[in-house]
């Protein structure tokens, strides 16, 4: 079978595709042929051992899946042959089949397609677990995304405006905020235009929004702080400028705020249950027409090299799939 393969840290330019063995499943594992995988800025850094997760090479990259189980290993009783799935595996994405968890994976309902499925466990999956699970989002509560036109920030603009949230989009340019404002956005912020801190003050009335979803880090994640409202929440979601910021802590005293980390990839191994009540959750949305992924682009599997620059070139809004 077909794989994408990183057999050195050299990035994405260095990806190849090369034949390997077939998989089996092992105890408690299922094989999935492997219909789309869904792309992350995470790919970028993986691809250079750069990220948390440093798997031995060599390697596939893509962390998201949407196929069909084509074999079932001892233990497993809740997937079967022939079903349509779904889910988060850390890597090894990109190959026709994958030996996966069966734990990990999410039956995907009638009327939602590989595309679709393969691309909503990292950025809703985390949109669900920061909004709800940890921001604690309340109906009418105010909530900045900063990022806001990328995978992570369209999906945390959606979830929020279904939780009945007022969104702010944040972004760089009129382009992505345009997109943002389709996916359902209530005001828009242009932080190369505007300042930061200013801007989100000026949109709530001086009052400050009551959650930071924040993709960004960098310089914007003390803008944004002062601007929160008293007793507000920084979700601190992921760091794509490049730069982890050092934040005096007397900004949290001032404003009685918090910062909550939100890590994702954790919690779906340690709060499995939790993990697959939100994620069946995203998907009955999706496949009810409430939630509509936005797709940037779709590669074929020999140019996943392409896509993954794309992504670090920051030129993509939305989800980059690849069909296998």
């Amino acid at each position: 079978m077909k794989a994408a393969l990183c057999k050195s840290l050299d990035g994405p330019g260095a990806i190849v595709i090369e034949e390997i063995a077939e998989p089996t499943p092992a105890v408690g594992e299922v094989v999935v042929r492997v219909g789309a995988a869904a792309l992350n800025f995470l790919d970028t850094l993986i691809t250079r051992g750069k990220y948390q997760f440093k798997p031995e090479l060599p390697f596939s990259p893509a962390a998201e899946i949407a196929g069909v189980v084509e074999a079932v290993g001892d233990g497993v009783n809740k997937l079967k042959i022939g079903q349509r799935v779904c889910g988060y595996i850390g890597w090894n994405g990109a190959r026709e089949r994958v030996a996966v968890p069966a734990k990990l994976m999410i039956p995907i309902p009638d009327g939602v397609t590989d595309a679709a499925a393969a691309g909503v466990s990292v950025t809703y999956g985390t949109a669900m677990h920061g909004l709800k699970d940890r921001g604690g989002l309340k109906t009418g509560e105010s909530v900045a995304v900063l990022g806001a036109s990328g995978g992570a920030g369209l999906a945390a603009v959606e979830i929020a405006k279904l939780m009945g949230a007022r969104v702010i989009a944040v972004a760089s340019s009129p382009e992505k905020l345009a997109i943002c404002r389709d996916h359902g956005a209530d005001d828009l912020l242009d932080y190369a235009a505007t300042d930061l801190k200013t801007g989100l003050r000026e949109l709530t009335g001086g009052k400050g929004v009551d959650v930071v979803y924040d993709c960004v880090g960098g310089e914007y994640s003390e803008a944004a702080l002062r601007s929160i409202a008293w007793g507000g929440r920084l979700l601190v979601i992921g760091f794509a400028a490049g730069v982890i910021p050092k934040i005096p802590l007397n900004l949290y005293l001032l404003k009685n705020a918090s910062a909550v980390g939100v890590f994702w990839g954790e919690m779906i191994m340690r709060e499995p249950a939790q993990h697959r009540a939100n994620m069946i959750e995203v998907l009955n949305w999706v496949a009810q027409g409430r939630l509509k992924p936005h797709v940037h682009a779709t590669y074929p599997l020999a140019r996943i090299g392409e896509a993954i620059d794309a992504l670090d070139k920051r030129r993509v809004t939305g989800k980059l799939i690849v069909e296998i």
